[in-house]
Parts: C-alpha cells; structure tokens; sequence
C-alpha cells in the first residue's frame, strides 16, 4: 500500500475515532448534568408557574398521529391539572404560514380542559435552544417545568442550567424504540451541538420584545 493511502486510513480512523469519543462523552456530560433535574412522577415535580411544552409536529408522513406530539399533550394536561403549573408557555415552530407547532398544540390543549387564557405561545420556538432562551428572555421566566419525552429533556433542561435558569423536567411517556429510532439518533448530535451552543452563548434566531407572564 502507498505510504500516502497509508496516511490517510490512519487519519480517517483518528477522526473517526475523535467524533465517536466527543459524542459518547459529550453525550454523558448532557445526562449527568441534568438527570437529578428530570421526574417521572407528576407528585413529585416541583411547582412552578410555567411548564414549558416544546412542540413537535402533530402527524408523521405515513398520516399517523405522532406520539411523541400525543404524549406531550398529555404530560402538560397532567401537570396543569395536578396544580404543579399555572401557565403552559408553548414553544415551537411557525416558519411558514401553513405549519404553526403552537397554534395547534392550543386548540388541543384546550380540546382537553386547559382553559385559553393559561396558554402562551411562542411561535419563534425553532430550535430547543431557542425554546429555552426565549422563556428566559422573552417571556421573563427564572424557572419552569420543562415537557418532553426524557431526551429531550436533558437536552433542554443542561441548557437552562448552563444558562443560570432554574428548570426542571417532566417526562413524558416515551415512545417504542422502533418508533423513534431515527430521533433518537439526531439526539446524539443534537447534545453536542447544545454544549457548543452553550460554550459560545449563543443568541436564537428572534428575540424581540418582552411578553412577561404574570
């Protein structure tokens, strides 16, 4: 074998093994920081005046319902009707005038009890980074009950730390392994990319004016 394909085998298989290593570890790093934060017990979720439900979309492309989207809906109802949130700050994505993740997730939070007025949108809700800053920022929250499936979050619930912001989360009933296995692996990248996000400080894509919720 030449030597000059001879260096770049070697070269591939330190780079591949240096991107294997920053995702395992970073990874850990997301899990460790934020697990004792994360509940799987409505009764023992600390009380705050927001839960923060990070959308998702409603259908998958077979026409389906999404079930992380049915099981977030449910763990929000949950938490408002046990009394451990007063508010539910939905934040998700409205890139385009025919997809809006927080104008739908309403109508279904109201569908299930939740009266309007208890519902704030966010519509600029992008990315989960974004979701947890503009909480912060935009919408004048120290702290909040964040709902999502568990990996999710970690994800948000690191950030937020990171970020000084008192966050909590509330799990939502996961989903099948085969169900959500492509998800589960854009998580892995998607931890990493929140600790660089965190490391630069990194500004959303909107900000805007304050919305304080009272």
């Amino acid at each position: 074998m030449k030597k000059w394909l001879v260096r770049i085998v070697k070269w591939g298989l330190v780079a591949l093994l240096f991107t294997y290593a920053l995702i395992y570890f970073g990874n850990r790093a997301v899990i460790l920081r934020s697990q004792k934060y994360l509940y799987g017990d409505l009764k023992e979720v600390p009380k705050q005046k927001v839960g923060l439900l990070l959308g998702t979309s409603k259908y998958v492309s077979n026409g389906n319902i999404n079930q992380f989207y049915a099981y977030r809906i449910q763990a929000a109802v949950d938490l408002y009707r046990a009394g451990k949130v007063s508010f539910i700050l939905v934040s998700g994505d409205n890139g385009t005038t025919s997809y809006n993740e927080p104008r739908t997730i309403k109508r279904d939070l109201i569908a299930r009890g939740i009266p309007a007025e208890k519902i704030i949108l966010d519509y600029a809700g992008f990315r989960t980074y974004d979701s947890v800053v503009r909480a912060n920022k935009v919408f004048g929250q120290n702290g909040f009950i964040v709902i999502s499936q568990e990996f999710h979050n970690q994800r948000a619930v690191y950030i937020a730390r990171k970020r000084g912001i008192e966050a909590y989360g509330y799990n939502a009933k996961s989903v099948g392994s085969r169900y959500g296995f492509k998800t589960m692996q854009r998580e892995k990248l998607a931890k990493v990319k929140a600790i660089l996000d965190v490391m630069v400080n990194k500004t959303p894509k909107f900000l805007g004016d304050k919305i304080v919720i009272e």
